[in-house]
This record gives structure tokens, sequence and C-alpha cells, in this order.
């Protein structure tokens, strides 16, 4: 455990300036004026999974906007663990309830 913190805390700003770069991209689904946002950010998933050590990362290309596929195989004789999650995000309107502009992450 004191291996894996010590790793974190070395790297924390590396992993805060990915986060907010992910942050930044306007991947709103539902405005198609976004859709090159939303594909970036479907990039920037499978690239950050094959960079963190995935085998393979895909994007599979649907009616819609692509999903992001990636594998790891460890063993393959220990059991199956799935995680899912969204890569786009809700759309912020309206702008002027907004304190900082929406896609401009602050600590």
């Amino acid at each position: 455990m004191a291996t894996t913190q010590a790793y974190l805390q070395t790297h924390q700003d590396r992993f805060l300036d990915e986060l907010k770069a992910f942050l930044r991209i306007p991947s709103v689904s539902t405005a198609p004026q976004y859709a090159e946002d939303v594909r970036r950010a479907a990039k920037f998933v499978q690239q950050k999974l094959l960079q963190a050590g995935a085998d393979r990362a895909e994007l599979l290309e649907t009616v819609g906007y692509p999903l992001v596929y990636a594998e790891k195989m460890v063993n393959s004789q220990l059991p199956t663990v799935l995680f899912y999650g969204h890569y786009d995000v809700q759309p912020a309107d309206p702008y002027d309830l907004w304190d900082q502009p929406p896609f401009e992450p602050i600590i």
C-alpha cells in the first residue's frame, strides 16, 4: 500500500493534468455541434487505456457515437472484471449561471 501511495503522490501532477485535459473536452453528445469533441473524447479515453497498459483498445462505431472497448488479460484463469462508464457529458446551458467556464476545470 505504501508503494501505491508513493506512486500516486509522485505522479499526482501528471494525473491531474491528464484529468483536466479530459475535462476540457466539451463532449456534449446531445448537441450536434459537439460531434467532433465527443469523438475526440473517445479517442482520448482509448489512448489513455493503451498508455495504462491495455492489451488493446479500440473505437467501436455505432449509429451514434463510438464505444470505447479495451481489454487487459492478466490471467485467463482469473475472473473477468468489467468497467463501464460514460465519456460524454450533459449540456452546460445556461452558461450565464456558471461562476467559471464549464469546460475549464479548477481546483
